[in-house]
């Protein structure tokens, strides 16, 4: 049995997922969840808060199941193709909803530094992975381009193609 905590998380995946942010309310979280509104408060003091702990297990889940995806990759080249692999894997896996965070980011006003941090530290830590790869400046922020378009563009017509093609680019890219 999950805990109330966990439920409540899941369940804010699910709504964001299909509704998004702005469109998920907090009672609509409690009753899906099957939790009294004080649990949910003892948890988390808004629908800010909630979003940044969800943005944070996701940032967890969504890395955890990449390094797993790569794990038997031997070289940078082939860690950094497959990793294109790995969107086509999790398109499929969660139907081309695309990038929690871009999708929060698009709903969000731009003062909203709380949640805004935490969507940039997740691409921070995105770019940070492929320039460990690469150890080259301008190499992995040209990768890092292609694999954050490619995920938009992928999203956007619920299609691999670009993604292919981005691949492609970049073991062309990779000496």
């Amino acid at each position: 049995m999950k805990s109330p905590r966990e439920r409540i998380v899941e369940t804010t995946f699910e709504l964001f997922a299909k509704q998004g942010y702005n469109s998920t309310g907090i009672n609509q979280i409690i009753s899906e969840a099957e939790v009294a509104k004080a649990s949910f408060y003892q948890y988390f003091k808004s629908k800010e808060d909630l979003c940044v702990e969800f943005l944070k297990v996701r940032h967890e889940y969504w890395f955890s199941e990449l390094s797993n995806f790569l794990s038997k990759e031997k070289d940078p080249k082939s860690k950094t193709t497959k990793a294109f692999d790995f969107l086509v894997y999790m398109n499929k896996k969660e139907n081309f909803r695309g990038c929690s965070f871009l999708n929060i980011l698009s709903e969000i006003p731009m003062d909203n530094i709380k949640i805004l941090s935490v969507i940039q530290s997740h691409k921070a830590d995105l770019r940070n992975f492929f320039l460990e790869l690469l150890n080259d400046d301008t190499l992995s922020d040209h990768i890092y381009m292609l694999f954050e378009s490619s995920i938009i563009e992928s999203q956007l017509f619920k299609s691999n193609e670009l993604i292919e093609k981005s691949k492609k680019i970049a073991t062309n890219l990779i000496q």
